[in-house]
């Protein structure tokens, strides 16, 4: 597997990690060309690998990960705006600075807002369970979905992502208030907040993704890695 970007995601990356957090990655790698013009291509779940060394680990070949992140899909996204990468070639070089090309309003919104609302949901159901109050899983889960509607915002408003949390006690302190709460209402009142700032505020995201360099990055990288030995 030939890394172009690797880096720590997760509660490490967002400032939310505790005594017991795990460290998780994320990277997109770069698979021969040549497998792509055999009888039996790679599927798509055959261009994800998991795993590294038993630590959680999630690589999207590049083309795979190129389509998640035109869809602002936000465990993709992270991996562009982190400050370090633990692996950074230059061709993870000009990912990262196309960043904003995959970048469209309506797509942001749906990814973060839309997923987040539907996170909701589930969140109620998991505490409408037996002994499901005193769950941490639930304080967990409100945690995150309050950072992706923060985040996915600020992505929004202002076509940037800052990964790591600006004020990772309050957050905190909002996931123990859902985890005392089975109707999680807080979390309610949230999304009603951040529909209400989507709904309101101009983007400073174009309304559409800018395909073409994106298209061009990936011919090259193509290209570059016809039999996985070329750099």
């Amino acid at each position: 597997m030939k890394l172009l970007l690797e880096g720590v995601v997760g509660s490490q990356a967002f400032g939310l990690a505790g005594p017991d957090s795990d460290t998780d990655y994320a990277g997109i790698y770069v698979a021969p060309t040549v497998l792509f013009h055999g009888l039996y291509p790679p599927t798509r779940a055959e261009l994800t690998v998991k795993g590294r060394n038993g630590d959680d680990a999630t690589y999207h070949e590049v083309g795979k990960a190129m389509g998640l992140l035109l869809s602002c899909n936000p465990s993709a996204m992270d991996l562009l705006w982190l400050d370090n990468h633990l692996v950074r070639t230059p061709f993870g070089d000009e990912l990262i600075g196309l960043r904003t090309n995959f970048l469209g309003a309506e797509r942001i919104r749906n990814a973060y807002l839309g997923y987040a609302t539907s996170q909701w949901g589930k969140l109620v159901r998991r505490g409408q369970a037996p002994e499901s109050t005193s769950d941490r899983r639930r304080e967990k889960h409100a945690r995150h979905i309050a950072r992706l509607l923060e985040q996915g915002y600020e992505l929004y408003r202002d076509g940037r992502l800052t990964v790591q949390v600006r004020d990772s006690d309050r957050l905190m302190e909002f996931g123990t208030s859902v985890r005392n709460d089975p109707e999680a209402m807080s979390l309610k009142y949230l999304l009603g907040m951040f529909v209400d700032l989507f709904d309101t505020t101009t983007p400073a995201v174009p309304t559409e993704a800018d395909p073409a360099p994106i298209v061009d990055l990936l011919h090259r990288i193509r290209r570059a890695n016809l039999d996985g030995v070329a750099a």
